[in-house]
């Protein structure tokens, strides 16, 4: 049953991450970013006050690629976004639901977000990260864990941001659900990893035994093409079977373009041990290109949108013009994954085959991947992308005692190696049964006073709004 709460108090805190390699994917390498920390505290009605927490990291050139912004610009969009939200959600905080509140805002926020010339995906940044801490702080006060937390929907999700389904559609999905006790990680190999050799694709001491991976795409067929060969011969020599995924982070700029790719992969031989393998191939061309651009013919191979996905009716429009999936992400909104987990569900099961994908944007170690693994877990992905551990040494600059409670509360995720704690994969896939503890998917919290300050972001001002 869906609990009321009152939001009393946001604050926010960040943390820089180094970066243990380069990663390049689209058109941008970084080495180093801010990860975002959210401390709410509550009122559950009837039941006194709660503190919750998320985190994520605040990656440049993702959420906004517009060539005139610098990286540094569009993670200042990210922090307004997050204090926009935080304004919106202590005004006037009455008795809601966990999903009345973000319901209430969402559409403030992108209108606000908007007349400081911020796109609607980076706008959901804010409210997504204080969702997340929000429903952390409503079932630590409840005394449950995530799942069986939402399977009674106790944050209260419901269809009134998308009027295809009912709320019945919700609830059943959401009762439905069971925690998956396993999920498959999914490798990333960026643009400027090593394929042959030592280090390269098919080493498992890279690959953590995955047996599955997802390949960047730069958008350039010729390229492109003769890149998957090269990986393709090197996940031809391992003795196990293996599936792909390709995620062209929009760089393909047109249907010609990508029909060129598609075309080579259904008919070039030198490109079967990809071919016989992929899944789906992700947000091939640029957001705005998607949404005009029905794929037609080349939709004989699954597609799915993820930086398309910046609005509840994104899903539904995806479909009308041939995608198949779309990407869960928590830093794209906990209650829009499940919402369009339930339509995936409820579409198939007109014949048609529909999903939701599990994807990474640097989630790390501690809240940030523990929250989105749980996330996944709960709405039916088998296998999800994991590249924070793999560009970022463990638990990086957290302070060790930290790490080492995450690690001690959690031992079935983490493990020390080298002398410091990492996620433990098991045979290519992580855990989740210590998610289990009350709260969402996490038995403690980071070291607040350990926290270094959260950047305030100046405000913008469109130039026709000067005139």
């Amino acid at each position: 049953m869906p609990l009321r709460l009152a939001v009393r108090d946001i604050t926010l805190f960040e943390r820089a991450v180094r970066f243990a390699r380069p990663f390049r994917f689209g058109a941008v390498v970084i080495d180093a970013a801010s990860q975002l920390f959210v401390r709410a505290e509550i009122e559950i009605e009837g039941k006194g006050r709660s503190v919750g927490a998320s985190a994520e990291m605040m990656v440049p050139k993702w959420f906004d690629k517009r060539a005139r912004l610098s990286p540094d610009e569009t993670v200042d969009e990210l922090r307004r976004s997050l204090v926009i939200a935080s304004d919106l959600y202590r005004t006037g905080s009455a008795f809601d639901t966990a999903f009345g509140h973000h319901a209430s805002r969402i559409a403030a926020q992108i209108e606000t977000c908007a007349r400081e010339d911020i796109p609607p995906l980076a706008a959901m940044f804010g409210p997504a990260e204080i969702d997340k801490a929000i429903l952390d702080a409503l079932l630590r006060g409840a005394g449950v864990n995530f799942f069986d937390g939402m399977t009674a929907n106790i944050a209260g999700v419901a269809a009134r941001l998308s009027p295809d389904l009912d709320n019945d559609d919700i609830t059943l999905f959401l009762a439905q659900s069971r925690r998956r006790d396993r999920v498959a990680v999914r490798h990333t190999v960026g643009l400027d990893d090593k394929v042959e050799g030592e280090g390269g694709v098919a080493d498992e001491n890279e690959n953590s035994g995955a047996r599955y991976f997802k390949l960047k795409l730069a958008g350039n067929p010729d390229a492109d093409a003769a890149r998957l060969v090269r990986i393709g011969r090197e996940l031809a020599k391992r003795p196990n079977a293996y599936h792909v995924t390709l995620d062209a982070n929009e760089q393909y700029s047109d249907l010609n373009n990508l029909g060129s790719l598609a075309h080579r992969l259904r008919r070039d031989a030198a490109l079967a041990p990809i071919a016989s393998r992929l899944l789906y191939i992700e947000q091939p061309m640029p957001r705005e290109v998607t949404r005009t651009s029905p794929l037609k013919d080349i939709a004989a191979c699954d597609f799915i949108i993820d930086e398309a996905d910046d609005s509840y009716g994104a899903f539904v429009a995806a479909r009308s013009l041939g995608y198949r999936g779309i990407s869960s992400k928590s830093c794209k909104g906990i209650y829009k994954s499940v919402i369009n987990a339930t339509r995936a569900a409820k579409w198939s099961a007109g014949g048609e085959k529909y999903f939701v994908t599990g994807e990474d944007l640097t989630c790390q170690a501690g809240l940030a991947v523990q929250q989105d693994l749980a996330l996944g877990a709960l709405i039916g992905i088998t296998h999800a992308e994991r590249n924070g551990h793999h560009y970022v040494d463990g638990f990086a600059d957290t302070p060790p005692d930290e790490a080492g409670a995450f690690l001690a509360a959690h031992p079935d995720l983490y493990a020390r190696a080298g002398g410091e704690a990492r996620l433990a994969i098991h045979d290519g896939d992580l855990l989740t049964g210590s998610l289990t503890a009350p709260g969402f998917a996490a038995g403690v919290h980071p070291n607040w006073p350990a926290m270094q300050a959260f950047r305030q972001p100046k405000a913008r001002t469109l130039q026709e709004q000067t005139i």
